[in-house]
């Protein structure tokens, strides 16, 4: 599997929770984002597909997560590989490290772009060969300067994508620091109000030049 290729503007994963989100979708205007918890959810060929590994809830499970992304489409652009986080915050990069050994190798013999999810810890300098860089961690390592320095080193090279984005501040920042798309479960409460305002938000993204872009 190749390295996912890189478009403009910013993508957002967002869950396939309404109708109106559905169609955002299948127009394109949004990403989908799947997870083993969420059921069967099926989508269009056409769709942006995320596959997320559903780690951070703390409910993985070695199986349930296998039976599901084997029967993913090869459709979708990248699947997250399982990681360890902390929420206190201490490091979790080695054993994050410990589960990509384990299963990036797998996610791409089964035919997908494999993501590693960035954590306390990881630095520009530590990272394995991954398609895909995946910002994790807490909120605070997310937007220090490790996060911004593996961005920066890499982003012309690998697709970079940020996790938990539920702000038009956190947006700005991802877009700011140049990740390629985020996720976030904005949608997921008061959708019908949320969906016309991320999507002002995206579009406000698109206008605004990324710093790394800034002369």
């Amino acid at each position: 599997m190749g390295r996912p290729s890189v478009v403009a503007p910013m993508i957002y994963y967002a869950n396939p929770s309404t109708d109106a989100i559905r169609n955002e979708m299948a127009a394109g205007r949004l990403g989908c984002i799947v997870t083993p918890h969420q059921g069967n959810t099926t989508f269009p060929d056409e769709w942006d597909v995320m596959a997320d590994n559903g780690c951070f809830s703390n409910r993985w499970k070695h199986r349930h997560w296998l039976e599901w992304v084997t029967d993913l489409p090869r459709t979708v652009r990248f699947v997250v590989a399982p990681d360890v986080f902390h929420p206190d915050g201490s490091p979790c990069h080695a054993e994050t490290l410990e589960r990509w050994n384990r299963y990036g190798g797998m996610i791409e013999r089964f035919g997908f772009a494999p993501a590693f999810v960035c954590q306390v810890g990881a630095t520009a300098d530590n990272l394995p060969d991954a398609p895909v860089l995946f910002l994790g961690g807490t909120t605070e390592w997310k937007l220090g300067p490790e996060a911004w320095a593996i961005v920066s080193r890499w982003r012309d090279e690998r697709w970079v994508h940020m996790g938990r984005v539920n702000s038009k501040k956190r947006l700005d920042t991802a877009r700011a620091m140049g990740c390629h798309s985020v996720d976030g479960t904005y949608l997921t409460f008061g959708p019908d109000t949320n969906l016309p305002r991320l999507l002002s938000w995206l579009d406000d993204s698109t206008a605004a030049p990324m710093l790394w872009e800034a002369s």
